[in-house]
């Protein structure tokens, strides 16, 4: 039996896809604890997990007004930092509690990663969306060296040596990176060596598919296509809706809002296409299902994860500034009616299915703890993305 610690930020859409995983390895005989905010992190959790709590503040993105690098800078500044060095005392706490033989580190909670490299345990990178999978500043050589800068900071504050700083990442792990999502979404260049992409870690969901046959006696015969308003609502989200309904109106379909609170689960079994603004969880669950997107971003990795959609030819993409309800109703219509949207939408499923989802990331986590059992305490290899 093993000990694996998962530590997470507190975003939902990066704790979600580990809580399949960590069943997968309690129902294999293993030790599971998770570790981040409790204000985000607990009620997402199996109940009666073992949770260790970080007490921390939740820093917010101050971007407004800001533009390509100057973004980046502050979400740096502002978010990744920040969040990781308020972060390590609690991560250390809850590995000096735990015990792990291995640390499984979401690729946005960075204080995970630099706790097991200054205590020589090994760790997994997880990766919960596409936008994480390549390098977005690749084309920004000093930006890039700059963030490598502030990691190198980072990991010698935490007491990592700084020949070991120089040479480690820690947001690409050299034991095992896991993405969960299919390779068929991934960047065709960027990608560090030897990524596992298990698919969408969506777990069985047994309760969801329970609850959803109510809603699937209130559906008619007529297509189905789900908005999905984002957990936020803003002016941008409430354009799009108006525009939407304006355009299913005259299409004749019937829709229904995709929430947390909503049967998703049977309402995409049913649906003919989703209209989003493109959060990485909703398509992760829209082409579980083979379902096409019309995709209409507005920041952060929504532009990222729209275009890799695009590029596996599984959406449309609509620019909301200026779209008017002819043009995204014919986006709409082509994601409910053009045979290569659906057959693409099927090929990603397809794709995430054969990567085998949470059972895969399991199986690979178990045998990393299987093989560093046998050396513990190794040193941290060389981490440098292809």
């Amino acid at each position: 039996m093993s000990r694996f610690l998962f530590v997470v930020p507190p975003w939902a859409r990066h704790v979600t896809p580990t809580v399949p995983v960590g069943v997968e390895l309690a129902t294999r005989g293993h030790c599971v604890a998770w570790s981040g905010h409790p204000e985000v992190v607990r009620d997402l959790l199996p109940t009666g997990a073992a949770f260790l709590p970080i007490q921390s503040a939740v820093p917010r993105l101050q971007s407004q007004g800001r533009r390509g690098p100057a973004v980046v800078r502050a979400l740096w500044e502002d978010v990744h930092l920040p969040l990781a060095q308020d972060m390590v005392p609690g991560v250390a706490a809850a590995v000096d509690t735990f015990r792990p033989d291995v640390v499984v580190a979401d690729q946005q909670a960075l204080a995970g990663a630099a706790v097991a490299i200054e205590r020589r345990l090994p760790w997994v990178t997880t990766m919960a969306s596409v936008a994480e999978v390549g390098d977005p500043v690749a084309s920004l050589p000093l930006v890039a060296r700059w963030i490598r800068g502030l990691l190198g900071d980072l990991l010698v504050d935490v007491g990592v040596p700084a020949g070991v700083a120089a040479d480690v990442d820690p947001r690409f792990s050299p034991y095992l990176v896991v993405a969960f999502m299919a390779e068929a979404l991934a960047p065709a260049r960027g990608c560090p060596r030897g990524v596992v992409f298990v698919g969408p870690s969506l777990g069985d969901r047994p309760d969801d598919r329970h609850h959803s046959s109510v809603a699937a006696s209130e559906l008619g015969d007529k297509p189905l296509v789900l908005l999905d308003p984002g957990p936020l609502p803003t002016l941008a989200t409430v354009r799009l809706l108006a525009l939407a309904s304006q355009a299913l109106a005259r299409i004749g379909a019937q829709t229904a809002l995709l929430t947390a609170e909503s049967p998703r689960a049977n309402l995409l079994d049913r649906a003919s296409a989703v209209v989003t603004h493109g959060g990485q969880a909703t398509v992760d669950e829209a082409l579980a299902h083979g379902v096409p997107l019309v995709l209409a971003p507005l920041g952060g990795e929504q532009p990222i994860v729209a275009s890799q959609v695009v590029s596996a030819g599984a959406g449309v993409r609509v620019k909301l500034g200026h779209l008017r309800v002819d043009d995204l109703q014919a986006a709409i219509e082509a994601a409910m009616f053009d045979p290569t949207l659906r057959a693409g939408a099927a090929r990603v499923r397809d794709a995430g299915v054969r990567a085998g989802g949470h059972r895969v990331a399991a199986e690979r986590m178990e045998a990393l703890s299987a093989a560093t059992l046998t050396h513990p305490r190794t040193p941290v290899p060389r981490s440098v993305p292809a």
